[in-house]
């Protein structure tokens, strides 16, 4: 009989989405083939500590280890052998349990260290989607160590007056304000940067809001396209995690079919371009001209029941359970694939040379 692999599931997190992340990873371990898996929680308080079943614990470090210690007595609990980060925001879905995992040699679900601290800044994000021919929404990056670097009046001239505000390193709409004059720009303004240092302000994009899953390391594809039909002014955390009658999921989103695979191609591109392995789920208005618009990406996409990535791919034919499967098996996949690279120059000129 075949031993099944380990598979830790890590939630919580220091991170304004500590409470979706929870939800997420109850979503995840509830349709998980338990048959083909042993699973564990693992969780990370608000403030940082890690836990097994109440137990406080480390994760070892040491490379190839794959150890989870018990802090007070130095035993070990359980040995793993995939971790599946289901960690929103910072402190997770930002390049640090990732570079964790890398430095501890550890498969691990979802995009690499470059590729999910890059897709958590929406202001690199942007300035590498640009540089590389992809159309983003025009915008300024204020940080809150130059106060007086750009005025009201010199954004509103170059954005219009309808403007979105962001935190740069937040997902999950949190902080995201809409303003229309000065008064509603300072709140929004002082909302995000509760969250961030460094703060985004975007043009408003008149388009419909378009979601495409994607999936794979090397050779990833693309999803059905869904629309998220907002109830209100713009798609809110509330929206997005706590009231499902605050939009709507129109899966497949009710567009000309010809549209598909040009959405289609294009998350793939994004993908690409920004490193992406595993899995991401990538977010564009679809303007009235038919022209498309990156948002963002997220790069540890929800998991709830309400969540679009498992919902596109359960619709493109991927039940939750069997995604999960292949989210593991890519995992293994890249994580073997690294492992084949030399790390040593003095052995690869030895044995090469």
């Amino acid at each position: 009989m075949t031993k099944k692999l380990k598979i830790a599931i890590l939630s919580g997190g220091k991170s304004a989405e500590h409470e979706v992340s929870l939800v997420s990873a109850a979503n995840i371990l509830n349709a998980i083939n338990k048959d083909k898996y042993d699973v564990i929680q693992l969780k990370i308080s608000k403030k940082g500590s890690w836990f097994l079943e109440g137990v406080p614990v480390l994760f070892s470090q040491n490379y190839g280890d794959r150890k989870i210690i018990e802090m007070e007595t130095g035993k070990v609990l359980s040995e793993i052998d995939v971790l599946f980060p289901v960690l929103h925001g910072p402190y997770g879905e930002d390049g640090t349990v990732q570079g964790l995992a890398k430095l501890a040699g550890i498969p691990f679900v979802g995009p690499g260290i470059l590729a999910s601290s890059a897709g958590m800044d929406k202001d690199v994000t942007k300035r590498l989607l640009r540089d590389a021919g992809i159309s983003i929404a025009k915008f300024f990056t204020l940080r809150k160590s130059r106060p007086n670097e750009y005025t009201y009046e010199s954004i509103v001239q170059e954005l219009g007056n309808e403007l979105f505000v962001k935190p740069a390193n937040m997902g999950s709409s949190v902080g995201v304000s809409s303003a229309k004059d000065k008064k509603e720009f300072e709140i929004a303004l002082k909302e995000a940067f509760l969250y961030d240092d460094k703060v985004i302000v975007e043009e408003k994009i008149t388009g419909r809001e378009i979601e495409c899953a994607v999936l794979g390391n090397d050779f990833p594809k693309a999803s059905i396209p869904g629309e998220i039909v907002p109830t209100k002014s713009f798609y809110s955390y509330e929206s997005k995690y706590l009231d499902d009658n605050d939009a709507r999921l129109d899966i497949p989103a009710k567009l000309e079919a010809d549209i598909f695979p040009v959405i289609q191609d294009l998350a793939i591109k994004t993908y690409q371009c920004l490193e992406c392995k595993g899995m991401t789920r990538v977010d564009m208005f679809l303007k009235p001209d038919n022209s498309l618009v990156i948002n963002e990406i997220n790069t540890i996409p929800g998991f709830t029941k309400i969540s679009m990535y498992p919902a596109l791919w359960s619709y493109s034919g991927i039940p939750q359970t069997e995604l999960i499967d292949q989210l593991i098996q890519f995992a293994i996949e890249e994580f073997e694939h690294q492992n084949k690279l030399e790390s040593s120059y003095t052995n690869s000129i030895k044995e090469h040379g």
